[in-house]
């Protein structure tokens, strides 16, 4: 059974930094990435970044630039470092894994940490 454990996150406000961690565990499948989504009441669950197996990353364009995606060597731990926080990224931020099951790819989330931005 696999596990995502978040941590990290909280309140902030405008221009702060906060970081957000995900501990991966129970797989015994490839990891193929790792990453973060967001959602917001009234808001479509948001790609935030990404992170392959081999380093590669992506992120969305409103946060280009302020945020930093990263994982451990043992490809277990993803983290996100947020800086120059904004109200707009106040959000409910949830944890992915894609494992690669018999050919198959397959999503695991975490059960979301809080993030508010706010003077």
């Amino acid at each position: 059974q696999v596990q995502l454990v978040e941590s990290g996150g909280g309140s902030v406000q405008p221009g702060g930094s906060l970081s957000v961690s995900c501990a991966a565990s129970g797989s015994n499948f490839s990891m193929n990435a790792m990453g973060w989504y967001r959602g917001a009441p009234g808001k479509q669950r948001e790609l935030v970044a990404s992170i392959s197996s081999r380093g590669r990353t992506n992120y969305a364009d409103s946060v280009k630039g302020r945020f930093t995606i990263s994982i451990d060597n043992a490809g277990n731990t993803v983290s996100l470092r947020m800086n120059s926080l904004k109200p707009e990224d106040t959000a409910v931020y949830y944890c992915n894994a894609d494992y690669w099951e018999f050919s198959a790819l397959k999503r695991y989330w975490g059960q979301g940490t809080q993030v508010t931005v706010s003077s």
